[in-house]
């Protein structure tokens, strides 16, 4: 059962957008993708939620965290292996632990925890909350970006991760992490 929470072996960098709601991750992801010519992975909470919440007018319970993250699994499995480059991913099961444990007093289901903590990638770009909020229907909490950025790079330093700071407009944040993840192919050559 819990296979299905594990990353699939793939032949490509992945590096993940990292952050609080509305701080360009999703904006970022697709222009990186497009500049890479590669695939971006969307993110699977946006869509179930969205559902959810156009079907019964319900927010995002304890609950669905499971199948939020194994349905972003399943996608990122899927698309990685549709490039042999760059795989960008809007996001990854160390936010959904971080949201978990930020929205549910502390708690995360521990089969989330474990492959939050087991999947790996390249790379984080940890958004910076310096772009203004845009309201939609699940963005809730406008007025707690700061503590929501620290969790996220406490996250991030927490489980050693690597992980660059994206600061300033889009065309900053694209060139800053072009410049990275370049490295990151020549490496990998």
């Amino acid at each position: 059962m819990e296979e299905k929470f594990k990353q699939q072996p793939s032949n490509c960098i992945k590096v993940v957008l990292f952050g609080p709601e509305s701080t360009g991750k999703t904006t970022l992801s697709v222009q990186l993708a497009r500049y890479y010519n590669s695939v971006w992975v969307p993110e699977y909470a946006r869509e179930y939620l969205q559902n959810k919440w156009n079907d019964e007018r319900k927010t995002c319970e304890p609950n669905d965290l499971l199948p939020i993250a194994e349905g972003q699994v399943k996608l990122e499995n899927k698309l990685a292996q549709k490039t042999n480059t760059v795989l960008i991913c809007d996001t990854d099961l160390l936010e959904t632990k971080v949201y978990s444990e930020a929205y549910y007093l502390g708690y995360c289901d521990p089969i989330l925890e474990k492959y939050a903590l087991e999947n790996t990638y390249d790379l984080y770009f940890l958004t910076y909350i310096d772009i203004p909020w845009e309201a939609d229907d699940l963005r809730d909490k406008p007025e707690e970006r700061e503590a929501m950025f620290e969790a996220f790079e406490n996250a991030l330093i927490e489980n050693n991760r690597p992980y660059v700071l994206l600061k300033g407009d889009k065309k900053a944040r694209l060139e800053m992490a072009v410049k990275c993840i370049d490295e990151l192919l020549s490496k990998n050559k």
